[in-house]
């Protein structure tokens, strides 16, 4: 059965692996929408998104062009799992911490659904007692976050803090949709 998947996607250099998910989820035959951060525009461009879901990309909150009701609240209504992915420690924390300033943030802190969560970013960020103490908040809350991947990164460095790969990502959401 088709499932409506939102897919967050945030300024990491892990953007790029965001549209070969996109081509997983629509290859399973799920619905895909995907709202940016203004940080991921300068990773990956909007019409990429747009190509490969076939959906509008959402990216501000406050759009004229939109209809009356507010963004968030429609999208995540519409969704049966947001994802985000790649997610960087900022948006991590936002979403620890109730912070609602952007589109992701808000739909997020609006979702009814299940949300899993790809973190990517350098090792001695993933390992920052901070992000650790607000990855496990968001486990105790039913949150899902995934373990990051280990080994090159794009700051030149090898550890931990990759974003898991876009098919170990699919398995994760399936299993969520599943359960």
């Amino acid at each position: 059965m088709s499932k409506h998947i939102l897919l967050g996607v945030t300024g990491s250099i892990a953007a790029y692996k965001a549209a070969e998910l996109v081509r997983l989820i629509k290859g399973a035959g799920h619905e895909v929408s995907v709202v940016m951060t203004k940080a991921a525009t300068e990773f990956v461009r909007p019409l990429t998104f747009k190509t490969l879901s076939q959906n509008d990309v959402a990216l501000e909150m406050f759009d004229d062009s939109m209809v009356w009701d507010p963004v968030h609240i429609k999208m995540a209504d519409k969704a049966d799992i947001i994802v985000v992915a790649p997610c960087t420690a900022n948006v991590l924390a936002k979403i620890t911490h109730g912070l609602a300033d952007d589109l992701l943030s808000a739909t997020v802190l609006a979702a009814p659904v299940p949300v899993l969560i790809a973190p990517a970013m350098n090792d001695r960020m993933w390992g920052n007692a901070a992000t650790q103490a607000n990855v496990k908040t968001l486990r105790e809350r039913g949150i899902e976050v995934m373990e990051t991947g280990e080994g090159d990164l794009a700051c030149g460095y090898r550890g931990s803090g990759r974003m898991p790969e876009p098919e170990d990502i699919m398995v994760a959401i399936n299993k969520t949709l599943n359960d």
